[in-house]
């Protein structure tokens, strides 16, 4: 198991990690599954239809509700979900990050309350992968704190310091847990966390830090906060480079098409981003052209797919003007379709990628990319 390097075409890469339940080829796309579910009605199965690869379900949410103690019961969480590929459960670090007004940090872990039912909550390092151990998923992330933006050089670097603390201990009980006998997945990998708000000389000390852990991979996270664009592609830059070339590199939360392009052109593997579902149930879809918004007037009577040629079950049988009635009837479908029709796009986009960068034109494929794509709404 492990990282398997392809073709670089300048810091754009092209891997294969192997992983316990299956090869990812990277880069990669992570379709979210927060509570064990795409929302939008789509199910493992369309996932597998719509080109995914890995999903990511959440430990804070599946700790809360149902419990994992349930789904460990169930058979950890990919058995659960029907969901017969790798799965990475992110470490519940972020969630504490946007409940700032409900927790406390301190150095043995955080307390906050359930977003559910008030419920007083603990959560520290070693309860953070005990819960990811119950829920049997292929990655485990280690917990962190995803730090503010903005904030102050010394409060990021305290909390860098806690964030590495926090990791040694992730290691010593992963390390436990997958030598336990009745541990479901006792192959489960850990992947570390990089933090440093948009101090890139603090970032670069942390990436030197963890790499030390020699883990299976490693991910950067506390971007996509607030920062600007060009902010977190300067991180990257000066990032990237300090963390292991063989092992695969995720920016968690990221993001537009815009974004993975860039991204993946200064090295980054991974992406997970709730976008392409969320916009999808608010009728915004994803082209090669740029965004649509199917509750236009002007779509009322188009009868062109979404995208005309694309292979997904939305754009194989229904006109944009079909799905706008649905939307505008309150249909549950409507959701259904953008969504799976987002996901496709998201997951090609990824399958393109890898593709420009084994045939050595990555740099062309973004650049032709980025010049029919927009951010604007048509």
């Amino acid at each position: 198991m492990g990282y398997e390097h392809i073709r670089s075409d300048g810091r754009a890469k092209r891997g294969d990690f192997h992983t316990p339940h299956g090869v990812i080829k990277l880069p990669a796309f992570m379709n979210v599954a927060t509570a064990a579910a795409i929302k939008g009605a789509v199910s493992s199965e369309d996932l597998v239809k719509v080109g995914c690869q890995v999903a990511l379900s959440n430990t804070y949410h599946l700790h809360v509700r149902p419990s994992d103690t349930l789904v460990r019961d169930m058979g950890g969480v990919r058995a659960f979900m029907g969901w017969d590929a790798p799965l990475l459960t992110d470490s519940g670090g972020f969630q504490v990050f946007s409940l700032a007004d409900l927790r406390k940090i301190k150095e043995e872990g955080v307390y906050f309350s359930s977003h559910v039912d008030g419920k007083k909550i603990f959560m520290g390092p070693e309860e953070s992968i005990a819960i990811q151990s119950n829920l049997a998923s292929t990655i485990a992330m280690a917990f962190d704190e995803c730090t503010p933006y903005p904030a102050s050089r010394e409060y990021v670097a305290d909390s860098v310091s806690r964030t590495t603390r926090w990791l040694a201990r992730c290691v010593r009980k992963m390390n436990e847990l997958n030598g336990t006998e009745n541990t479901l997945n006792r192959e489960q990998m850990l992947f570390g966390i990089n933090q440093g708000g948009v101090y890139p000389d603090i970032r670069i000390e942390h990436a030197k830090t963890i790499s030390e852990f020699d883990l299976p991979g490693y991910s950067i996270g506390g971007l996509a906060v607030g920062e600007t664009n060009a902010e977190m592609y300067e991180i990257l830059e000066k990032t990237v480079p300090y963390l292991p070339a063989n092992k695969p590199t995720y920016l968690m939360g990221v993001g537009t098409p815009q974004n993975i392009l860039e991204s993946v052109e200064r090295g980054i593997d991974l992406f997970d981003c709730v976008l392409p579902a969320r916009n999808g149930r608010h009728a915004h879809v994803y082209t090669n052209f740029g965004k649509l918004n199917l509750l236009n007037q002007k779509h009322e009577r188009d009868g062109d797919p979404i995208e005309p040629g694309c292979p997904c079950p939305a754009c194989e049988r229904h006109s944009r003007a079909y799905i706008r009635h649905l939307f505008k009837a309150k249909e549950m479908l409507a959701m259904r379709l953008c969504v799976l029709h987002n996901l496709y796009f998201f997951n090609h986009l990824m399958e393109e990628i890898r593709d420009s960068i084994e045939a050595g034109d990555f740099g062309a494929y973004k650049k032709n990319k980025l010049a029919r794509m927009t951010e604007s709404m048509l």
